[in-house]
């Protein structure tokens, strides 16, 4: 079951997060988000609508529209699809404990002849996104080293007409959703 680990590790009745269920069918267009989050340190987390769930990423710098930064992005558990709208605060004593905001969020869809499924399994996944902040071409490549080989994988933009060398994340830190900032939405 895709979500188990995802309920195993959180407190529905203490949480404002959902609790969501999988569901069978593919949407006919695939979501993606980005949530910005501050736990127990700053990170983003990067997931990607996949089998009725969201495939999920811890990104601690942010993704980034410059094709010469590449990103660490660290597989954690699928997440719901009701996860993609989710903005609050997560309480204290809970997992993942801190303010999240919906900082992209859009659609996306594969590149190449092989499903996101596959391509995934395979350890590398090409993919567009139409998003507010983050657009174009980018992959994401499993890597072979670290403690947690298999889980390690890097974000990396790829070179197209959306790229930009300039690009600054922190001149970013509203939510689309909203437009607040972490501050606002962690004062409710």
């Amino acid at each position: 079951m895709p979500l188990a680990e995802y309920h195993r590790k959180r407190k529905f009745e203490e949480t404002p997060e959902p609790a969501g269920t999988e569901r069978a069918a593919p949407a006919a267009t695939a979501r993606f988000v980005v949530q910005m989050h501050d736990a127990s340190h700053l990170h983003y987390d990067f997931r990607l609508e996949v089998d009725g769930v969201l495939v999920s990423w811890a990104v601690p710098k942010g993704p980034s529209m410059n094709p010469a930064e590449k990103r660490l992005a660290m597989m954690t558990e699928d997440h719901p699809l009701e996860y993609a709208g989710f903005e609050g605060v997560i309480p204290e004593g809970n997992y993942g404990a801190g303010t999240v905001m919906v900082w992209d969020n859009g659609t996306w869809e594969p590149e190449g002849s092989k499903t996101a499924r596959q391509q995934l399994d395979d350890g590398e996944l090409k993919f567009t996104l139409h998003g507010a902040k983050l657009r174009g071409s980018f992959v994401l490549v499993r890597t072979r080293w670290g403690a947690k080989a298999g889980k390690s994988w890097l974000l990396i933009k790829h070179r197209d007409p959306d790229a930009d060398l300039g690009f600054d994340i922190d001149s970013l830190a509203w939510s689309v959703l909203s437009r607040r900032t972490m501050r606002q939405i962690a004062e409710g």
